[in-house]
């Protein structure tokens, strides 16, 4: 019997449309999938649909934290003792 093809889910990819959000745009659809998810208003497959979906968004989100942590990190004193910012290499 032939292995179904895994999702990007399974496979750890982000859906091109969640990878295009801002950490706030992913953040509110999250929280409409935990409402939706509480709520118990959803059959099982869907169920597991969105709770895929919200898998990812809760990854590409702790990907923007992670980075804008990366970024603050890059803020440093100056010589003179005044705060500045270097490029975070983030890549």
């Amino acid at each position: 019997m032939a292995k179904a093809p895994q999702n990007s889910a399974e496979t750890g990819e982000i859906a091109p449309d969640i990878a295009k959000m801002s950490f706030e745009e992913a953040l509110g659809v999250l929280e409409d999938i935990v409402d939706r998810l509480e709520s118990g208003s959803v059959n099982l497959d869907e169920s597991i649909d969105i709770y895929t979906r919200g898998m990812q968004l809760r990854q590409h989100c702790e990907a923007k934290l992670s980075d804008a942590q990366a970024r603050i990190e890059k803020i440093v004193k100056g010589p003179g003792g005044e705060l500045g910012s270097a490029p975070a290499d983030v890549d």
